[in-house]
């Protein structure tokens, strides 16, 4: 090497095995690279936590790390590795290339056929999550990665929770996106697959109209939803009209199943309305006093992926979903 010749730089390995790329997302608690695995050559995402993180966030991240190594579905993207290289701990994930859900809707308005097909994807995708036991609670826009807009897929499950509450945030915490809550989630109340379901439904609606069914700040937004029923444009095909209507009841007990969602919007059953599938009780109502009026007095923290945290007591941000490509850290 001659006089001002500068050495080549090294490229960082994770794990000695994974070769660091560009940034995909930045957040609070995380960052999100690409990366190359050297023992195949392929590309992959990987998201690298901080290691100033606080002992809440460890145990958010081996929430994330049992409950993305139970989840294998083309409606979901998957996790191919997870470990700690030093302090430092990682997931390895599918690389998606393409544009997320969120930055297809500012391009332009979906087609119902395209919403009905993205729909039976992400809904039976969600079917896995809920008969694997997990919640994901933060569906929107932003966590679907289209690809090639062959296959929709579902990303990030930083703030899932165990149906079974075992991995429930802190008690009085209203988690997730708040254009996307759920009537109970908005009250404070235990959530279950019904919540997804709805979520889901403003998403497709989204999709269809190209705004937010209940936009403003996050009071606003959290308390609309207990007030009034999502409205569908009037030129709504009947059955896919019918679908969504179904998946955004109001009682959650009244929402089909994710799976009755998928074979509907599919065209594999028969629309059956609301109600067609409904649930006991133990996903419906919380064991407490409804915390609506105290959560939205609270403050509103809002993470690197705008996931919002309407809590009684701070709540570290969020970190950017995994195989995010296109959309900037502080993403819908």
């Amino acid at each position: 090497m001659t006089a001002g010749e500068q050495a080549p730089e090294v490229a960082e390995l994770v794990a000695s095995r994974y070769q660091l790329g560009g940034v995909l997302g930045r957040g609070s608690s995380a960052e999100v690279r690409r990366a190359r695995d050297l023992r195949d050559g392929g590309m992959v995402a990987i998201k690298l936590f901080n290691v100033e993180c606080s002992l809440h966030d460890r145990a958010r991240q081996r929430r994330e790390l049992t409950l993305l190594a139970r989840l294998r579905h083309p409606g979901l993207v998957g996790m191919r590795d997870s470990g700690t290289d030093g302090e430092r701990v990682f997931v390895v994930t599918d690389l998606v290339e393409g544009p997320t859900l969120a930055r297809r809707i500012r391009d332009g308005l979906l087609d119902p056929a395209e919403v009905r097909r993205y729909g039976a994807q992400l809904a039976a995708g969600l079917a896995h999550v809920h008969d694997t036991g997990v919640v994901h609670r933060d569906v929107k826009p932003a966590n679907v990665l289209l690809g090639d807009g062959t296959h929709a897929r579902l990303a990030d499950f930083g703030i899932a929770v165990a149906i079974d509450g075992t991995v429930a945030t802190e008690t009085g915490c209203v988690v997730g996106t708040v254009a996307y809550l759920s009537p109970e989630q908005a009250r404070g109340e235990t959530v279950g697959p019904p919540t997804d379901v709805w979520s889901l439904g403003l998403v497709l609606l989204e999709a269809l109209t190209g705004r937010r069914e209940y936009p403003g700040t996050a009071a606003e937004a959290a308390v609309a939803r207990l007030h009034r029923r999502p409205e569908l444009p009037a030129d709504l095909p009947a059955d896919l009209a019918a679908v969504l209507r179904g998946m955004t009841e109001p009682d959650p007990d009244a929402r089909p199943s994710a799976a009755t969602v998928a074979r509907q919007l599919a065209g594999s059953a028969r629309i059956t309305g609301p109600g067609a599938h409904r649930r006991g009780a133990r996903h419906r109502r919380g064991h407490g006093p409804s915390r609506m009026m105290i959560a939205v007095a609270s403050a509103v923290l809002v993470g690197a992926t705008g996931a919002a945290l309407v809590a009684l007591a701070p709540t570290p941000e969020q970190p950017p979903p995994v195989a995010v490509l296109d959309v900037p850290a502080t993403g819908d």
